[in-house]
């Protein structure tokens, strides 16, 4: 049985920048992911005061080498009916970036592996606690193989299955949810590399143009005010695009059709009740997720990471103070997030009647 410092549940920004950073510090690390590598998944802005972490993380060069589309700023109908316009050309920090997030996720867990990380993909990873941690089976392909850590790291994502199994409660801010769809066009002629957001009545959209040249559009609402059988179908999602202005004006000069089915996914924002407990910690979403409006996703993650992995480092080390001192770091990111929400959505005075901006 192979013996760990430290296993990972999740191998996305948030599981493999902790992976990354404990390596560095000697830990003896498992990263566990189930997702199929190459898989598409939303969550593809980057923003540019996040290139520091990831020099931090020692794979600037190669993140900049890898082809992701560079971003230039923001146009957003919000709060008005006429666009306006956040150019990155102002930012200290300069252009931010439209992920693929395939190669970015499989980038890190490459740069994990370097260190002498134990990566395992499309693996699931169940466990049982003993006297000296937890004792781990690690399934795929109908095969499994045992392990054991002394530490235990949740970085699965917002449903925190392990975290939640070691008496942890998910708090919810909102029932945000998000239908997203990839659209196809045969022209070519869009190069607009900026991020779209248009508020409507009942929620908002978002839209970007990816690595792939397939263009995202995504519409959030809240799950109990939508019909959610009507978006999932990829009609009903495209008729509401045609309320918009901005994104209905672009797909036609563009002639966007729809190019894959409609997918839903949790948006919600929320945190764990504890972020900690004896021999495990959550990071990334399984501890705090954000509305995707903030864009600080994948940045918070990777910032957590790090910070996760230094507090590991140290309880591993027999400090007591260190996991509380990572919670409190945690609790103070969501307050100050949860401030700057209500702000940006307080802008939009447009619906005085709609059920989904009176709540915010």
């Amino acid at each position: 049985m192979v013996r760990y410092d430290v296993a990972i549940v999740g191998g996305g920004p948030a599981g493999s920048a902790t992976a990354i950073t404990l390596a560095r510090l000697g830990w003896r690390v498992l990263l566990a992911d189930s997702t199929a590598p190459g898989r598409f998944r939303v969550g593809e802005g980057f923003p540019p005061s996040a290139r520091s972490l990831l020099n931090d993380l020692g794979v600037l060069d190669g993140f900049l080498a890898a082809g992701h589309r560079r971003s230039y700023g923001n146009v957003s109908v919000w709060g008005s009916d006429e666009p306006h316009m956040d150019d990155f050309i102002f930012h200290t920090h300069g252009q931010g970036f439209q992920l693929d997030r395939a190669v970015f996720d499989s980038q890190l867990r490459a740069a994990a592996r370097q260190l002498g990380v134990s990566v395992h993909e499309s693996t699931r990873l169940s466990q049982t606690p003993d006297e000296d941690g937890f004792r781990l089976s690690l399934a795929r392909d109908g095969q499994e193989q045992p392990a054991h850590c002394r530490w235990l790291i949740d970085a699965g994502g917002r449903p925190a299955v392990f975290a939640r199994q070691q008496g942890a409660q998910r708090l919810s801010d909102d029932r945000l949810v998000a239908f997203y769809l990839l659209l196809h066009s045969s022209q070519g002629t869009d190069q607009d590399g900026r991020t779209l957001v248009e508020a409507v009545e009942n929620g908002w959209w978002y839209s970007v143009l990816l690595p792939s040249r397939e263009r995202l559009v995504t519409y959030l609402g809240d799950l109990d005010l939508l019909d959610r059988q009507q978006l999932l179908n990829g009609e009903g999602l495209w008729r509401q695009l045609a309320k918009t202005r901005l994104l209905s004006s672009l797909c036609q000069a563009h002639d966007y059709r729809p190019g894959t089915s409609v997918h839903g996914m949790d948006a919600s924002s929320g945190r764990l009740s504890v972020f900690h407990g004896l021999r495990w910690a959550a990071v990334g979403d399984a501890a705090l997720s954000f509305d995707p409006l903030s864009s600080q996703g994948i940045a918070t993650a990777l910032y957590c990471g790090q910070h996760c992995a230094q507090a590991v480092h140290a309880a591993l080390q027999g400090d007591p103070a260190a996991l509380p001192g990572y919670a409190e770091l945690l609790t103070r990111i969501y307050a100050a997030y949860l401030d700057n929400r209500q702000q940006f959505y307080g802008m939009e005075k447009r619906w005085s009647e709609s059920i989904f901006w009176n709540r915010r």
